[in-house]
């Protein structure tokens, strides 16, 4: 599924709809992308408005039309967005096409995990002003990570990282990558780290989120060859550190790879 940096990446697809207006739309009405969603107004409401903003937070983007229509996507699984020229035909996984005198911005989605919101308000709908803090933003603090680790003592490491309440936009990629560069096993429990480990997961979810909206959320190029990213993907890895073989097995229901030697199943109860 895509994560943080890919959903920067596929929303950047559209700008070149940006300050054009839509003239024209196709969409696949009865699709399961559009689960609680009128479509009929999404249509009306849409066509002859000008897309003004461009917006993601964590695995949400939004879509900014006139002053008072926002349209959300979620990408799900399989997700895509692109643009065509304004000649472009719909294909069968084309659910929703935006046209513009220049192109046809393109929302395409083979298996309909993905998901299309409209809503028309003043300010943001629910939906985006709800979502909890972006891992960029003051709210998002080392003193909340620890909150968060203490309310959540006996989640593994691993399952935690993905809980989109608490951490918007980490998928699974990345908390593997978090994990290894802050030296924390995956299979930890929360409750278990304490100060300095703390700070020192805090400051890394940071970094990596950062490189990888430089690297894959920019041009989708990959992350350092210093990462456990270009290694994480198949059996027989070896660790860029310590070039031990690598461990990849189910954490929480989800395939993990973490180094054994370079990552702490063992922390000190209290550090001075």
């Amino acid at each position: 599924m895509p994560e943080l940096a890919e959903v920067r990446y596929f929303s950047q697809r559209w700008r070149p709809g940006l300050c054009k207006r839509i003239t024209r739309i196709h969409i696949h009405a009865g699709k399961r992308v559009f689960r609680g969603t009128q479509t009929a107004g999404l249509s009306r409401s849409l066509v002859g408005q000008l897309l003004g903003k461009i917006q993601t937070h964590g695995k949400q983007m939004m879509f900014r039309f006139g002053e008072d229509r926002w349209l959300g996507v979620h990408l799900g699984m399989t997700g895509r967005l692109s643009a065509k020229s304004a000649a472009h035909l719909p294909s069968k996984h084309d659910h929703l096409i935006l046209y513009t005198s220049r192109h046809a911005l393109v929302f395409e989605d083979p298996r309909l995990f993905g998901r299309i919101r409209f809503d028309r308000s003043p300010q943001p709908p629910p939906w985006w002003s709800t979502l909890p803090p972006d891992l960029f933003s003051r709210d998002f603090s080392a003193r909340r990570l620890k909150q968060i680790l203490q309310k959540r003592s006996r989640t593994p490491l691993k399952p935690l990282l993905l809980l989109q309440d608490f951490f918007p936009g980490i998928g699974n990629w990345m908390a593997d990558e978090i994990l290894w560069q802050a030296g924390l096993d995956p299979r930890l429990r929360a409750g278990s780290v304490l100060h300095p480990h703390a700070f020192r997961l805090h400051r890394t979810i940071r970094k990596v989120a950062r490189q990888a909206l430089a690297t894959i959320g920019k041009n989708w190029s990959d992350p350092p060859r210093s990462w456990l990213f270009p290694h994480r993907w198949s059996d027989g890895g070896r660790c860029p550190r310590c070039r031990k073989p690598l461990i990849r097995r189910p954490v929480g229901g989800r395939t993990t790879c973490w180094c054994p030697a370079c990552q702490k199943a063992t922390l000190p109860r209290r550090t001075r």
